[in-house]
């Protein structure tokens, strides 16, 4: 499949929480370490809910990575004329500003293979402005769902649960957690409190 593409490119593995997408993204580092292939793994510091220095699964997989400032992309920008690095792959996407986007482009288009993971929706339903620029410029895209924790259906939404009722519509997007704040939800059961 990869054939067909010269080196460079970006591919986006994206979909609700607790739909394994860091799971994809350290399979992804393995397969690419497996075969000689230098990777530079990225998270951003604002994720620290099982590590703070690794991309960490909720299932509990764990993978070294750089950290790095969402707001200050210089520490990811060095690896654009760095020829030794083959693969650089970015954990929590639409957590970094939206110069990520420019950046990702020009690690591509200077022979990188780009690999990024993250939430396409916020709890709202709506889309992530860095994931869903990133779909639209992306060669390859996988994006993953999870069960419904309400009816078992495919879950394609993240639910925000306060004291476990629904987050109200004017709640803050950016709410780093796990399991005791959110639930991957399908289009019926997601519920929004106006």
């Amino acid at each position: 499949m990869y054939r067909t593409y010269n080196l460079g490119w970006i591919e986006v593995i994206c979909g609700c929480m607790f739909a394994g997408k860091t799971e994809e993204l350290i399979k992804q580092i393995k397969v690419l370490e497996y075969a000689k292939k230098k990777v530079i793994a990225i998270k951003p510091t604002i994720d620290n809910r099982y590590s703070d220095n690794m991309i960490a699964s909720h299932a509990g997989n764990l993978c070294k990575c750089i950290c790095v400032d969402p707001h200050d992309l210089k520490a990811i920008e060095c690896y654009v004329d760095d020829p030794s690095v083959d693969a650089i792959v970015i954990e929590e996407v639409q957590f970094f500003d939206f110069g990520i986007v420019d950046i990702c482009e020009r690690l591509a288009s200077a022979k990188k293979r780009v690999i990024v993971g993250g939430l396409d929706t916020d709890f709202r339903g709506e889309p992530f402005p860095v994931t869903a620029s990133l779909l639209a410029r992306a060669e390859f895209i996988n994006k993953l769902s999870a069960v419904c924790c309400v009816c078992g259906a495919p879950a394609t939404r993240t639910q925000r649960l306060i004291n476990g009722k629904p987050a109200k519509y004017n709640d803050p997007v950016i709410l780093v957690g796990a399991n005791e704040c959110y639930e991957a939800r399908c289009r019926r059961c997601h519920k929004i409190i106006k």
